[in-house]
């Protein structure tokens, strides 16, 4: 798999995930909360497969001038 997030989009995806699966726990307590797996995982993964398909990558990689 081809890293695609850069670290301010995995932050942010760390960060939604753990707070949606927090809300199983605590809150409302519904199992809508353990959608926060999908962005904890890509996050994790530092891959997303919507990106992919889309063409996105906010992953700054430095590119050689040839």
């Amino acid at each position: 798999m081809k890293v695609n997030l850069g670290t301010v989009d995995r932050l942010l995806r760390l960060v939604v995930g753990l707070v949606l699966i927090a809300l199983v726990f605590v809150g409302p307590q519904t199992a809508w909360g353990w959608i926060g797996v999908v962005p904890l995982v890509t996050a994790l993964a530092g891959n997303c497969p919507v990106y992919s398909l889309l063409g996105f990558n906010t992953c700054s990689t430095k590119k050689s001038i040839d």
